[in-house]
């Protein structure tokens, strides 16, 4: 199984890490490479999380993560990671 992000997913990323690196670089990294972590841990159990309360797909899953909400669809030997936001800031 393998891991692909969406643009849109990517840009959440790199607006993540730019808004962290604003008041500590070192953490936004730490932070990421956590959360990619996890991510990448999907693979081995892609259904571990809830379905996705933003779509009516059983494949299509929502990862909490420190805050933030990935959502990610299972299809076949993929996992596409679709969107990453806070949760107090909602969805995009």
């Amino acid at each position: 199984m393998k891991i692909i992000y969406s643009p849109k997913s990517k840009k959440n990323l790199k607006d993540i890490k730019n808004y962290i690196s604003k008041s500590n670089p070192q953490n936004a990294k730490q932070f990421l490479n956590r959360l990619k972590i996890n991510i990448e841990n999907l693979v081995n159990f892609p259904y571990k999380y809830r379905k996705s309360i933003y779509f009516n797909d059983k494949n299509i899953r929502d990862m909490i993560f420190e805050g933030y909400t990935i959502i990610y669809e299972i299809k076949n030997d993929t996992i596409l990671v679709l969107n990453i936001f806070n949760q107090n800031k909602g969805l995009k």
